[in-house]
């Protein structure tokens, strides 16, 4: 049975979002409860945590450098050490309840990230488009929450989970126009929610199952499981491939709603996990031009 190692115990209360910047060789992910970005260097291993004033839903790399930042009430853009940050958009105001939560680059460099209800099971949530020159559109309106999101290595489709449903959704990608068309369900999961995604060269996703202790990899061609790999927490949120090669599966785990029984049981839920791959996996894009 595949299993992932622990890589960090950091004990996050709600760990997401997690991506690679290939130049630095660095992993960035957030801790949306915590309200903190969280960099580790993994050449000189050196952990570097960057509070912010609200729960970050998702940090994205902005080519300049910068970041951009998907956050409780809006999408910010900041410099790399999150000193000022400027508003772009709030487009959620009549909705106070809702909050952003995972978010991406695409191929392109343009900004996909999605809202969710903090509580209750509306589907009060929404999808958003964000161009290079910061134009924001509303793409997907009456979402329960917007998750995992990921490109097929061809530019062809774009992939997509509302987590509530169980399914992952597949769209025609019109990368040029920044247009997704056609949806329809490829995956259905019920051992646990789908959470976060990533694909890899292969065009396979690999998905994390909140309360279902593990990641999956799919074919989204056939709907067929091809692999599972096992964690010893239950939250499991998403996963990104980093590493030189990119083979290595960084997975990111939360803590939240545990009791003190379950953390007896599960007392690294919260960390940061590890999987070596035999496939490489799809790039972690940059927004901008």
């Amino acid at each position: 049975m595949a299993e992932a190692k622990l890589f960090l115990d950091t004990k996050h209360s709600l760990a997401e979002g997690p991506f690679w910047r290939e130049e630095t060789e660095e992993l960035y992910w957030v801790d949306i409860n915590g309200q903190s970005i969280h960099i580790y260097n993994t050449k000189t291993e050196e952990k570097r945590e960057i509070p912010v004033d609200q729960k970050i839903g998702a940090v994205i790399l902005k080519k300049d450098g910068g970041l951009i930042m998907a956050m409780e009430d809006g999408i910010y853009e900041t410099d790399s050490d999150v000193k000022a940050k400027v508003l772009l958009h709030s487009p959620e105001q009549d909705r106070p309840s809702n909050r952003f939560n995972d978010g991406k680059a695409d191929p392109y460099g343009r900004l996909w990230a999605g809202t969710m209800p903090e509580k209750g099971s509306d589907d009060k949530g929404a999808f958003y488009r964000m161009e290079v020159d910061r134009t924001l559109t509303k793409i997907i309106d009456g979402i329960g929450n917007s998750n995992g999101l990921a490109w097929s290595p061809d530019h062809k489709y774009f992939y997509y989970i509302d987590t509530p449903t169980g399914e992952v959704q597949r769209f025609d990608y019109d990368g040029e126009k920044g247009e997704i068309t056609n949806p329809h369900k490829v995956i259905s999961i019920k051992d646990g929610r789908p959470d976060g995604m990533t694909i890899d060269e292969e065009g396979k996703l690999w998905i994390a199952h909140y309360g279902g202790a593990k990641v999956s990899r799919w074919n989204p061609e056939t709907g067929e499981r091809l692999e599972e790999v096992h964690l010893p927490v239950s939250s499991v949120t998403s996963c990104t491939f980093g590493g030189p090669e990119r083979k290595t599966l960084y997975i990111t785990t939360a803590r939240q709603n545990l009791t003190e029984e379950e953390l007896k049981k599960e007392p690294l839920s919260g960390g940061i996990f590890v999987y070596e791959t035999d496939v490489a996996g799809a790039r972690s894009y940059k927004y901008g031009k």
